[in-house]
């Protein structure tokens, strides 16, 4: 079959889609891949899929552009005659949908999370809910990570009766392995995320250095990519003695295998933490707040704690209740953590639900 995967940017397609890409080409499908330009792109070449270059404003809201990636959409369809589309994120569910429906292409649909403009109501809730009934209305499935998403969807009448659900993006078990859990020489955590509000980073940066106060012994890192607003204030910390910056990180299991814990206390509506599912299946404990995309993945007290979102104080008092554990006892919440990815969050759940579409249009022709 040819198979068209309309995306918003390369890394999230190669890291979290690399799997399903590869077996749909080892089955003896052609498949496209419509995204914007990305380093990542030979990566997805190399795989066998043939990459079609499309810009997207990814957070712009100008209608005008939104009209052309439309009719870019239309114009890629028309030209590989795909039997079925995958899209991800809201623009392309969005516009690749509007452009699926409107030529009788099967096309399933992945809520990778509500995004801001959803999440905090108002006009633009209004706006994008309105592209998102016009978008799928004719969809085939339209795949959930979470809970929270579905019930939202559900009650705003957009797409009953095609809602399915999956465990995220899934955590590839094979590459993300369990990893030696390190001395206690030092305690060390680690935050991975963009260095932005909404990630948590001013709850991240408030905790470290009131526990670097009061446990020497401690580390805290932070990988990812810093926003300009927090490039002085990691600057300064980091210069302190606070924190750890190491800037994008590209191979994650070193710094898995320095730490003892993740922390991740974002308030972003995310569909599902690929951070907590790989820390997870590493071994690595979790501390994350209450909120879905995040409780989904953690057993409070067993692999992990909750924490309140937006609360410095509640994150420093898990933190400190993590300090206080015995190292068998957070060498086990590790463990219990990688048997809890393992059960739930295997990335092949995902790839065989796709596959199941691709049958199921198959099962129609």
């Amino acid at each position: 079959m040819r198979i068209l995967i309309l995306a918003n940017n390369d890394i999230g397609l190669y890291k979290f889609r690399k799997e399903l890409l590869e077996c749909l080409i080892s089955d003896g499908h052609t498949v496209y891949a419509s995204l914007p330009e990305g380093d990542m792109i030979p990566d997805i070449e190399a795989l066998g899929c043939e990459v079609i270059k499309t810009e997207i404003s990814r957070h712009g809201t100008n209608p005008v552009q939104d009209l052309k990636l439309m009719q870019s959409y239309k114009r890629i369809i028309k030209e590989k005659k795909p039997d079925i589309v995958f899209t991800y994120t809201i623009k392309p569910n969005v516009y690749g949908g509007a452009a699926c429906a409107s030529l009788n292409v099967p096309y399933v649909a992945n809520i990778t999370g509500l995004g801001s403009a959803v999440e905090n109501g108002g006009m633009m809730q209004k706006i994008t809910l309105s592209l998102y009934r016009y978008g799928l209305r004719k969809a085939q499935t339209v795949f959930f990570q979470n809970k929270e998403n579905e019930e939202f969807f559900t009650n705003k009448g957009l797409a009953l009766g095609k809602h399915k659900m999956l465990p995220g993006s899934g955590v590839n078990l094979q590459y993300y392995l369990p990893v030696e859990y390190p001395g206690e020489d030092t305690i060390e955590f680690v935050f991975v995320a963009r260095l932005m509000k909404e990630k948590g980073i001013d709850q991240y940066l408030e905790m470290a250095k009131i526990i670097k106060g009061k446990y020497p012994h401690t580390q805290f890192h932070i990988c990812g990519y810093c926003e300009e607003a927090y490039e002085d204030i990691v600057k300064e910390q980091q210069e302190k003695g606070i924190v750890i910056y190491h800037g994008l990180v590209k191979n994650m299991q070193e710094i898995y295998e320095k730490v003892h814990c993740v922390v991740h206390p974002t308030f972003y509506p995310e569909g599902l933490s690929n951070v907590l599912l790989e820390a997870s299946a590493c071994a690595r404990p979790i501390i994350t707040t209450n909120r879905s995309g995040c409780r989904e993945v953690i057993d409070d007290g067993v692999n992990g704690y909750i924490v309140k979102q937006q609360d410095s104080k509640d994150l420093i008092e898990k933190v400190e209740k993590f300090i206080g554990l015995t190292y068998g006892q957070k060498m086990a919440m590790g463990t219990a953590g990688r048997a809890k990815v393992e059960k739930e969050f295997d990335r092949q759940i995902v790839v065989r639900k796709y596959l199941n579409e691709i049958e199921f249009v198959k099962g129609m022709n």
